[in-house]
């Protein structure tokens, strides 16, 4: 299937949408190494806010960096919500530095990020990551991709009859693994190897509703197709 037939998020949006749905990071100083989960939140510009810090290390080096910027580094890392093999989608490092918001809050300011995911390392400057918005399922995605998964012989089995036999050759299960406005990411699993293929939606879905609806009409499809050899269903 041609390229331009299969639109997906730009390297930028993918970060934002990683920003946008991570429940936790990972701060790194010259001197220290700390993780915080449901402290941050992202503004316009892909700030963070670290709400209250628990390591009073961070509070101690702000106070004595030169100027006070602290430099660091803020990882996030992107983990399928379904139990898949190689869970992880994507990695994303944000390189930049901490200044003090008050007694208890901190701000890192990125200057740029680099993302790691199937497609290999991209390096994204600060204008793109600001620019570029989060997927509008983004936040949505994990829940979505759950229900799916738990209606696996009636939705997600059937969509795989959309893909050429050549994607399915070897093929012992299909599962959903990502979910953006573009379309639909699924998991061909053998038993030594897996790949991954999109189906694409007709039109962008710019909220979850019309997502599902782009989903229903991938099915209608499928089901319309005379079947080819089923994939195993799982128990």
């Amino acid at each position: 299937m041609p390229a331009a037939t299969c639109p997906e998020p730009t390297p930028a949006e993918r970060a934002r949408s990683v920003l946008s749905a991570a429940g936790s990071l990972t701060v790194t100083t010259h001197g220290h190494r700390v993780e915080l989960i449901g402290l941050h939140t992202v503004d316009a510009a892909a700030r963070l806010l670290l709400q209250n810090p628990p390591d009073a290390f961070l509070a101690a080096e702000l106070a004595v960096a030169p100027q006070g910027d602290l430099a660091a580094l803020v990882e996030f890392t992107d983990v399928a919500p379904v139990a898949v093999r190689e869970r992880v989608r994507a990695r994303l490092t944000l390189g930049g530095w901490l200044t003090a918001l008050g007694p208890k809050a901190v701000v890192f300011h990125p200057a740029r990020a680099v993302l790691t995911d199937a497609d290999g390392t991209s390096v994204i400057g600060l204008d793109e990551l600001t620019l570029a918005a989060p997927d509008p399922l983004a936040t949505h995605e994990a829940e979505m991709l759950a229900r799916l998964d738990a209606a696996h012989a009636d939705t997600v089995a059937p969509l795989a009859r959309l893909l050429p036999a050549r994607q399915r050759l070897g093929a012992t299960d299909v599962r959903p693994l990502r979910l953006d406005r573009h379309g639909l990411v699924l998991r061909l699993e053998a038993p030594a190897s897996h790949h991954d293929v999109r189906l694409p939606f007709a039109a962008p879905a710019t909220h979850p509703g019309e997502a599902v609806r782009q989903i229903h009409a991938l099915l209608a499809q499928a089901t319309a197709r005379p079947r080819r050899r089923r994939l195993p269903t799982r128990s």
